[in-house]
């Protein structure tokens, strides 16, 4: 029986890098993992494969009309799918080789096989006994979907089966208007298919700032998105011709048909935790099917913790990642922090969608005074000369303090953008800081700098 300081059980972000941490820190760390490759759901068929394809089907899109515009004629531009998928498969697999590289410079084990919790400090490996004074639980999310909807990953995909289509649908249907499924829906909208997003809620993209919810409805509906928004699905069948799907108002009302090649249910995941032995280990969960832990991770049992999707809080990879790290250095001795109200949120499309702290309707809520700034990208140089002027930021600021509450941004790069307000957030600037600072020109940054300016009524290029 070999024994460790820390086993951690799953190799996505939030597991490979907390035991790259733990073992920076000094500690004799393994990883379990029963994937051919490292990397968890993230590289191998998330965040990654997902990023390749957008970003390829973005020049592919590209080169059908904005560069026309830009004094760029081309003629005979031919989508190569297999070649497109080829090419993504090569980034994941660069992506989950750099993970073994990082094991083996850092000493970590890879234990491969599926892990279980055998109670007493002990986990089981495809049979194999391992003895730690830590366990970390950092297995992930799995998709799920609706009541009488079966995913067979051929005609009814999950967002794994849409990153592995071999054609081009001429019809797609996304059940869900949240990150996964504008993502997808935007992929294959590009390369040629007719996508329509089916969203229960009265709009889409849930829980995001109402300006920006609007807004990125209205740029996707002109790149040919269908949307029907507060209307939930009862039925989906698939068919010798494709999937036949029923669905009517939330609020109840009329029955509709509608016939695709190909349905994608993008509703939601569900905490990774079957055959882990939680119940045999004596570790508790909640009904939503999380592990329950304490503000330092760590779960009802001793020596037993659990950090990303398994956990409360929004199942994204760099929140994960923080809890890694964290984890780690609380192992070893250390203080951790992690702020749950700064973990940015990105929506990989094209503009781009971020957004980081409070919306207007929490403030609201929770009778917080402060004051909005928004400037929009039409405004800015870089922008215009990039050819990309649709969104704005808008910068939320504390009525009295100033002190930064929220940035909603969509436009351009905006996943990039958010990060500077991200660091001034979290080391509790304010709105008079963003704009007192330099920001070089001509740069979509300015944006920011604008935004915040306007949050005092002074913006310049306005």
């Amino acid at each position: 029986m070999s024994s460790y300081d820390v086993i951690v059980i799953g190799s996505g972000p939030g597991g490979y890098v907390c035991a790259i941490r733990a073992a920076q820190l000094g500690m004799k760390v393994a990883c379990v993992e029963k994937r051919e490759t490292l990397g968890g759901t993230c590289l191998n068929i998330g965040c990654i494969p997902s990023k390749a394809l957008l970003s390829a089907s973005e020049k592919y899109h590209e080169a059908h009309g904005k560069m026309e515009t830009m004094g760029i004629k081309m003629t005979g531009v031919k989508l190569d799918l297999k070649a497109m998928m080829k090419f993504k498969d090569g980034v994941v697999g660069d992506n989950t080789k750099g993970i073994e590289f990082l094991f083996k410079k850092n000493k970590v084990d890879w234990l491969k096989g599926a892990g279980k919790l055998l109670g007493g400090g002990k986990v089981d490996v495809d049979g194999k006994a391992y003895d730690a004074k830590n366990i970390i639980i950092a297995t992930g999310s799995d998709v799920i979907s609706l009541p009488g909807i079966e995913i067979d990953e051929k005609k009814i995909v999950s967002s794994t089966g849409a990153l592995e289509l071999d054609k081009v649908p001429g019809s797609m249907a996304v059940i869900g208007g949240g990150v996964i499924g504008l993502e997808m829906a935007s992929v294959w909208s590009r390369l040629g298919a007719k996508v329509s997003v089916i969203e229960f809620m009265d709009e889409i993209l849930p829980g995001m700032d109402d300006e920006v919810r609007k807004e990125s409805r209205k740029i996707f509906s002109k790149q040919g998105m269908d949307f029907k928004v507060s209307t939930k699905v009862t039925s989906a069948k698939s068919s010798a011709k494709g999937v036949d799907i029923t669905m009517e108002p939330a609020k109840g009302g009329a029955e509709e048909k509608l016939s695709v090649d190909i349905l994608l249910v993008a509703v939601g995941r569900k905490p990774y935790t079957d055959a882990l032995g939680l119940d045999k280990a004596g570790v508790e969960t909640d009904d939503r099917g999380r592990i329950k832990t304490d503000a330092h991770f760590k779960t009802n049992v001793d020596g037993v913790y659990a950090i990303g999707d398994v956990i409360a809080g929004p199942m994204l990879a760099h929140k994960a990642e923080e809890e890694g790290v964290v984890l780690a250095e609380m192992l070893a001795g250390q203080s951790g922090h992690i702020d749950y109200n700064l973990i940015p949120g990105v929506v990989y499309t094209w503009p781009e969608v971020a957004n980081i702290g409070k919306t207007e309707a929490q403030l609201k809520e929770e009778g917080v005074a402060y004051k909005a700034g928004k400037f929009p990208f039409m405004a800015n140089g870089r922008a215009r000369a990039m050819g990309d002027t649709e969104g704005f930021v808008k910068i939320l600021a504390d009525a009295k303090t100033d002190r930064v509450l929220g940035c909603h941004i969509i436009g351009p790069e905006a996943g990039t953008l958010i990060a500077e307000v991200a660091a001034v957030m979290e080391f509790g600037g304010s709105a008079e800081d963003i704009a007192r600072t330099c920001h070089a020109h001509p740069t979509l940054e300015e944006v920011i700098k604008e935004a915040a300016l306007a949050v005092h009524g002074r913006p310049i290029h306005i």
